[in-house]
């Protein structure tokens, strides 16, 4: 079999995300330049963060996940089956990260993300980040010349 990719993953994410009532967006970059795998919004306004990782040595040397947490009400990993384990040990804080187990079709919540609320104004400016980032996507999508429209 061949194995999942980050792409698969991502796309297997969505879908459940999707259906739990999450708008979810990906590779949203945040106020500190990171980035985020996946960015979901829900209809309360609660923001999930959700890191994937395909390989134990890209999971075991990811330093930047902590960052994430800053940045939303709850946090969690996706990973393929064979790296849900990982994901047991303390340095992923698992009594704090929620854990998603996903394949190219789907996913399946193995632990719940516990929530930590974002203060008001940083929710207020993570939450207009977002809707931005998912217009500007919407633009360039129905515009192939979007990218040379700020220019004039």
């Amino acid at each position: 079999m061949t194995p999942l990719t980050a792409v698969d993953v991502v796309r297997g994410t969505c879908r459940l995300l999707w259906l739990q009532g999450w708008s979810p967006l990906t590779e949203v970059t945040l106020a500190d330049g990171h980035r985020a795998d996946i960015m979901a919004l829900n209809p309360r306004g609660e923001i999930l963060i959700v890191e994937i990782k395909v390989s134990a040595a890209d999971l075991l040397g990811d330093r930047k996940w902590h960052h994430y947490r800053d940045f939303a009400d709850r946090f969690a990993w996706a990973v393929p089956p064979h790296l849900a384990d990982h994901l047991a040990a303390e340095r992923f804080a698992p009594e704090a990260c929620g854990l998603l187990v996903a394949d190219r079709h789907e996913a399946l919540w193995v632990r719940e993300a516990c929530e930590a609320k974002l203060a008001p104004a940083r929710r207020k400016a993570v939450t207009l980040a977002f809707a931005r980032a998912g217009a500007e996507r919407a633009l360039r999508g129905m515009d192939p010349g979007f990218d040379g429209f700020g220019q004039w």
